[in-house]
C-alpha cells in the first residue's frame, strides 16, 4: 500500500491533481480520504454559530480519528468514514461512507501537513502551490455554487479566516512537501513527475 497526502491552499488545485493521479488506476487500486470528511462535529452548537466556524484552522479537525482510521486502512480494514455537510456544519449520526483498503490510499486537504502523526503516516508529501488571486478565484465560484454562500460573505471569510489561516498554517506547511506542484492543478510537467514517482513506488512494491 502507498500512502499519498496532497495539501495545499483552499482552490490550489489539489482536486484536479487527485484526478489525474486516478485517471492511471481502476477504482478497486485507490481510495481518496479527504479532510474535509473529518472536521469535527458541531450539532451542538446554533446554526448561526456553526456558520462563522473557523474552517482553516487546524483545530476543526478530527485529527485523532483520521490518523486512527488511515491505520486502520494500512493494516487491511475497512472503515467507517464520516459524512460532514458544508450547509449545516454539522457530521451525521447515523450514515457513514464504507471504504475498503486499496493498493493507493490518498489523503487530501489543506492541512493534513500540520498534523505531524499524520504526516509518519504518509509515503509521499505533495503540496499543491498557487498564487492567492487564483485561489481566491476558484473559492468564490466553488462556495457561491456548491456551498449557497454569497460573494461578500465569501470575500469576509476569505479576509477573515481563509487569508490569515492560509499564512499561519498551511504556508508554512510546505516544508514537510517531498513535491512541490507550482501553478496549481494545471502544471502538467510537475503531475507527469508526480505520476512517475508514485509508478516508481508502486513498482518498489
Amino acid at each position: 500500500m502507498l500512502i499519498i497526502g496532497i495539501a495545499g491552499g483552499t482552490g490550489s488545485g489539489k482536486t484536479t491533481v487527485v484526478k489525474e493521479i486516478t485517471k492511471l488506476l481502476s477504482d478497486s487500486e485507490i481510495v481518496v480520504i479527504p479532510q474535509d470528511s473529518y472536521y469535527k462535529d458541531n450539532s451542538h452548537l446554533p446554526l448561526e454559530e456553526r456558520l462563522e466556524l473557523n474552517f482553516d484552522h487546524p483545530e476543526s479537525i478530527d485529527f485523532k480519528l483520521l490518523v486512527k482510521q488511515i491505520k486502520e486502512l494500512k493494516s487491511g480494514k475497512a472503515i467507517e468514514q464520516p459524512i460532514y455537510s458544508y450547509l449545516t456544519c454539522s457530521r451525521s449520526s447515523t450514515e457513514t461512507v464504507h471504504v475498503e483498503p486499496a493498493h493507493i490510499i490518498i489523503v487530501e486537504g489543506i492541512l493534513i501537513f500540520t498534523c505531524a502523526e499524520l504526516r509518519n503516516v504518509l509515503d509521499i508529501k505533495v503540496f499543491v502551490d498557487a498564487d492567492a488571486d487564483d485561489r481566491l478565484g476558484r473559492v468564490i465560484t466553488r462556495d457561491n455554487i456548491e456551498r449557497g454562500r454569497t460573494i461578500d460573505k465569501v470575500l469576509e471569510r476569505y479576509e477573515k479566516t481563509v487569508k490569515p489561516m492560509h499564512l499561519q498554517f498551511i504556508e508554512p506547511s510546505k516544508r514537510y512537501a517531498d513535491i512541490i506542484i507550482p501553478q496549481g492543478g494545471h502544471n502538467k510537467v510537475a503531475i507527469d513527475i508526480l505520476l512517475a514517482t508514485i509508478e516508481k513506488a508502486l513498482k518498489k512494491r
